[in-house]
């Protein structure tokens, strides 16, 4: 992936976000946008080999629009000022939990999880975390995981949820309102021969906690 195109792109489009410098400049953002799609591309079949739900994906199921919806926000910008996937059993908008890949001037990272889910599933995965703590809690302490992530993106109610124990062991995992892990991805990583292997390694690390994620809606 040629990340200095892409950056260069990015980096002008957002001293430059309005509708007319864009259009002007459409063909560099195509440019850009296959560079990031033959990427994603090239990490799908890679996925697959420790996912199976990712096997029949494409690029396009996963590739997030650079448009921002403007329709109920004062002084937002048209156009996002990142490139986005989120690689994901039945595409990114499915609300399953995958493997998210965001570049960034200045802000980078991989993701993995469910973001902001529904409160029906959120509920569902809830009472999978109560009723499978251990399991649970495993899975956030192995050392594999440990290696990428010091836990979960932290963003929590400040109370546990009414239909469960206020006192019981999981009661601060209770609380998320998304189940997320984040890792920042630094220069030098981008610049790196082996940027791929590097990204498919942290990836195959949230493996197991997107099953437990998933397995926790499907039962439903």
């Amino acid at each position: 992936m040629n990340t200095k195109l892409l950056f260069s792109f990015l980096e002008d489009l957002e001293k430059n976000n309005n509708r007319e410098w864009f259009h002007a400049n459409k063909h560099r953002y195509e440019i850009a946008k296959k560079e990031f799609e033959d990427f994603l591309n090239q990490l799908i079949p890679e996925i697959a080999k420790f996912d199976k739900d990712i096997k029949n994906l494409t690029a396009k199921d996963c590739l997030f629009r650079i448009y921002n919806d403007i329709r109920f926000a004062k002084n937002k910008p048209p156009y996002k000022t990142n490139f986005g996937g989120f690689i994901v059993k039945d595409g990114k908008n499915s609300g399953n939990a995958g493997y998210y890949l965001h570049l960034e001037r200045n802000n980078c990272f991989t993701g993995g999880g469910i973001y902001m889910p529904s409160a029906d599933k959120l509920k569902l995965i809830r009472q999978e975390i109560y009723y499978n703590f251990k399991e649970f809690s495993g899975l956030l302490s192995a050392k594999p995981f440990l290696k990428y992530f010091d836990g979960l993106d932290d963003l929590k109610a400040s109370r546990v949820p009414k239909d469960f124990p206020k006192d019981c062991e999981s009661a601060e995992m209770l609380k998320y309102k998304s189940y997320t892990m984040l890792c920042k991805i630094t220069q030098k990583q981008l610049q790196s021969t082996d940027f791929k292997k590097q990204i498919i390694d942290i990836f195959k690390t949230m493996t197991p906690m997107n099953h437990f994620l998933n397995r926790a809606i499907y039962v439903s």
